[in-house]
């Protein structure tokens, strides 16, 4: 008879992975993996769970779907297991959530009270025009709104994705595009007389309707994310409106757009052509409340001696204010964005391409 201690340790022997194989799974994306699973359900569940998904979400999961078509039977095994691993350490709490909540509510207050209730507990949840908008070519969305009020442009920008926002931009009205930036960073709460006007936009289009609300959008956050992803050009040109409009705004903006943390995605050259052009007092006030990983990033980029030395003198500055930190920091991103609309760095997230 078998010794019990040696059945169980071949029980809990993990499989071995042939190098193929494991070369297979490396490849493989979070994408890919939700990809192989959405493949495995049925049409049906298949369905209920695209439609919790964002349109961005949906065109990546399409593709992976197509891409993984080719995946050994071996590989979509052990993705499979490992989701089943996932899953049971997951709470089902809050799956259904919204529609239950929804249900709730309707059979409770009625439909036209259960809208309004809704509105500001599930933002987005009554604007159907909105969603729609999200499904659409930034060449269409532009000529769409091109001629609708301004106001009007700042809310629908500030609720697609950032960088389609962007690229309705490039279909908007030159003489507008300024305008529309500043009142995109200057939203907080939209009211209910301009959702009114924008569902009515979105009825003539899509005849759809909405219940009127009070809606959180946009803010200099919004506008300088927006901002991040249009083309050098016409970011200059845009903030340059917005900048001769309201100068203290133009400049929150630009102060929110590529951030200092951000710096960690820059690639080493860009990281050594800025490092060449910031005083090492200022780097070292700047990277004292940096992020670990865009700190490691500068001292990576550093020789062995000069981290070290690097490091000693920052220590040597002892506690240094927050303020300080972020003023450093601002000022290194400012010479950052010159250098780059110089063309002798690249800034990550800008429209452009890498070279």
């Amino acid at each position: 008879m078998a010794d019990p201690q040696l059945k169980t340790a071949a029980v809990a022997e993990p499989v071995p992975i042939s190098e193929a194989l494991q070369a297979e799974l490396d490849g493989m994306t979070t994408t890919d993996r939700a990809a192989v699973i959405m493949l495995l359900l049925g049409e049906q569940q298949a369905a209920d769970i695209i439609r919790y998904l964002s349109p961005r979400e949906v065109q990546a999961l399409g593709s992976a779907m197509v891409g993984v078509a080719d995946l050994s039977q071996e590989a979509v095994n052990i993705v499979l297991d490992n989701f089943v691993v996932t899953i049971k350490q997951q709470t089902s709490l809050g799956l259904g959530t919204g529609d239950y909540v929804e249900k709730v509510l309707n059979r409770a207050l009625g439909e036209d009270k259960a809208a309004t209730v809704l509105g500001r507990i599930m933002p987005g949840s009554s604007s159907k025009g909105l969603e729609i908008l999200r499904w659409m070519d930034a060449r269409s969305i532009g000529d769409m709104i091109g001629e609708e009020h301004p106001q009007v442009v700042a809310i629908i920008l500030s609720v697609l994705e950032y960088d389609i926002a962007a690229d309705v931009l490039n279909f908007l009205p030159k003489e507008n595009r300024a305008e529309i930036m500043q009142r995109v960073a200057s939203l907080e709460t939209v009211q209910p007389s301009a959702m009114d006007e924008l569902e009515g936009i979105m009825q003539k289009q899509f005849s759809s309707s909405s219940s009127a609300k009070s809606s959180s959008f946009g803010g200099v956050a919004t506008a300088a994310k927006i901002m991040n992803f249009t083309k050098v050009d016409l970011e200059t040109s845009i903030m340059s409106g917005v900048s001769g409009l309201d100068e203290e705004l133009a400049l929150k903006i630009q102060d929110s757009m590529f951030t200092f943390d951000n710096l960690s995605g820059v690639d080493n050259r860009a990281i050594q052509v800025l490092m060449r052009s910031v005083e090492s007092d200022l780097l070292m006030t700047a990277l004292k409340g940096a992020d670990e990983e865009v700190r490691e990033k500068f001292l990576d980029n550093m020789s062995q001696r000069a981290r070290v030395m690097f490091l000693d003198d920052m220590e040597a500055k002892g506690p240094i204010r927050i303020t300080d930190v972020e003023d450093a920091q601002k000022t290194i991103m400012r010479l950052a964005r010159v250098l780059s609309d110089k063309g002798e760095l690249v800034l990550a997230g800008r429209g452009d391409d890498f070279v």
